[in-house]
């Protein structure tokens, strides 16, 4: 009896480490300058047994290279669109243009089960522009969604950044969460739309942001799931050891409040970057990520939610083209390098094989940029190569912060070199820097070499003149614009004030 008991509790376990963990997401972004073929992404992404792709539009390339892969796919409609999509014709049209002609239904076409009307609209940023919109263009999409009969398979739904609820500063505990005020009118709209056409609400959680803007006072170990000497401490004995849990239940608690306490909650952006901050490198992103993928396993849930949770992993690869206005880590939340290529390893189905790379990737010929060893004077090509490529890993707290100027200067020149596809006189800077075949990197500060791609900037070896800087497309803006609002947002003032009052 002792055996069977035994095998029965391997079986469930089994049972649940592979349905929850292949039920995980990721989200796949491309504000990028160097793009990997979509084709082999989703090779990748098949080898790896990823069976949910979040995605931030409706790239057709991306889109086409999904077809027949039964990859369960959400695209995303811009915040510039809202205000048009409450015309209910126009939300016709782009459901019949980025939907229906994808055969969501048919085995060889693309298998989208949910559409994000808008993103993180409701952030206090917005002022107010999109507050009213929200809603109906949400209604018009899934109404249209519903005429198309797609309906029953194909969900919209609004990715919410989790500003949009809170606990009260009189009683700081999960149980006691409730909506913001202020969005109490419109955000209910959308809850009836969900809870009509049975949608799930959505929610992007980061832990990450808990310690960064908390400056000290977020408890450290509380980002991770390892567990806590002083958990803390909510009604009827309800303790919480992870700042994930809490801000979970503190969402579930406000959709009880809001009278939808049965309605899914589904994490749309979970993850942890790997440069730019002190708290973001590899080591504690691959600690980060595997805890979580443990707890998915476990299958056991918040303490207001048990069971199996829904989450996409955000992201899938570092985007260089994106803005730094809320940290230096924005252009470094991939679980895999820009190449493709993966940062740690990482089981996501309890069979012991980590994620593999994307096939068919050519690196460039090991060769490197650096500064010549009688320049002294960096400041302008150092401005010039940072404007046109990522320099983040330069800054305090990342991972080339300790070298010397010249080598900063060096790092700098070698990332355009790289971006620029090594091509001829990308690396001359007025007869100031010169290639070589000798690996510049040192200790953590890795100097990359760029691989093949048909997305690279135009080469330039002057280091005057900006005319080319990069600059954050509008895609970007709103995405990144909400990670700056996130420690306010999952409630981590309540989280402060129980450990430290």
């Amino acid at each position: 009896m002792g055996k069977l008991l035994v095998s029965v509790f391997l079986v469930t376990f089994l049972f649940f480490l592979g349905h929850n963990v292949e039920g995980l997401g990721v989200n796949w972004g491309d504000i990028s300058s160097h793009k990997l073929p979509p084709k082999d992404v989703v090779k990748m992404l098949q080898e790896n047994g990823i069976k949910k792709v979040k995605l931030f539009n409706n790239d057709d390339t991306i889109l086409n290279a999904l077809a027949g892969t039964g990859i369960e796919v959400m695209i995303g409609i811009s915040n510039q669109l809202l205000k048009d999509l409450v015309n209910p014709d126009v939300a016709k049209k782009w459901v019949k243009e980025n939907v229906t002609r994808y055969e969501p239904k048919s085995p060889k076409g693309v298998n989208i089960t949910l559409i994000g009307v808008g993103n993180e609209p409701f952030l206090r940023d917005y002022k107010d522009t999109l507050t009213n919109v929200t809603g109906p263009a949400l209604e018009n999409i899934q109404n249209a969604l519903n005429d198309a009969g797609l309906g029953d398979t194909t969900k919209a739904t609004v990715p919410l950044n989790a500003d949009v609820y809170l606990s009260p500063s009189w009683n700081p505990v999960p149980s006691a969460g409730f909506f913001r005020s202020d969005i109490v009118d419109p955000l209910n709209y959308i809850l009836k739309v969900l809870n009509k056409n049975k949608a799930p609400f959505m929610v992007n959680i980061y832990p990450f942001l808990s310690l960064f803007y908390g400056n000290g006072a977020f408890p450290f170990d509380y980002a991770f799931f390892d567990g806590v000497s002083n958990p803390l401490k909510d009604k009827d004995g309800v303790e919480y050891t992870n700042c994930f849990d809490a801000n979970l239940d503190t969402c579930a608690a406000a959709l009880a409040g809001a009278g939808y306490g049965n309605m899914t909650i589904m994490v749309g952006e979970m993850g942890w970057p790997t440069d730019g901050n002190p708290y973001a490198n590899v080591t504690l992103a691959e600690k980060f990520y595997k805890g979580f993928v443990s707890y998915l396993a476990k299958g056991k849930g918040s303490p207001r939610r048990p069971g199996y949770i829904d989450a996409y992993l955000f992201a899938l690869f570092d985007e260089d083209r994106k803005s730094t206005l809320p940290g230096n880590f924005e252009t470094h939340w991939g679980i895999y390098y820009d190449d493709g290529t993966p940062k740690f390893p990482l089981d996501l189905h309890g069979n012991k094989k980590n994620l593999v790379s994307v096939p068919n990737v050519e690196k460039l010929s090991e060769k490197w940029c650096v500064i010549k060893p009688d320049v002294k004077n960096f400041t302008g090509l150092m401005s010039y190569a940072c404007d046109r490529a990522d320099c983040t890993p330069l800054t305090n707290g990342s991972s080339c912060q300790n070298l010397s100027d010249a080598d900063k200067a060096s790092y700098a020149v070698n990332t355009y070199f790289q971006n620029q596809q090594q091509q001829n006189g990308s690396c001359d800077f007025e007869g100031k820097a010169t290639t070589t075949t000798k690996d510049p990197s040192q200790g953590t500060c890795k100097f990359t070499i760029g691989f093949k791609t048909l997305t690279s900037l135009a080469p330039s070896s002057s280091p005057s003149g900006h005319s080319d800087a990069k600059a954050p497309s509008s895609s970007s803006t709103s995405h990144l614009a909400s990670k700056s609002m996130a420690f306010a947002s999952i409630g981590i003032f309540f989280i402060v004030s129980i450990f430290f009052m």
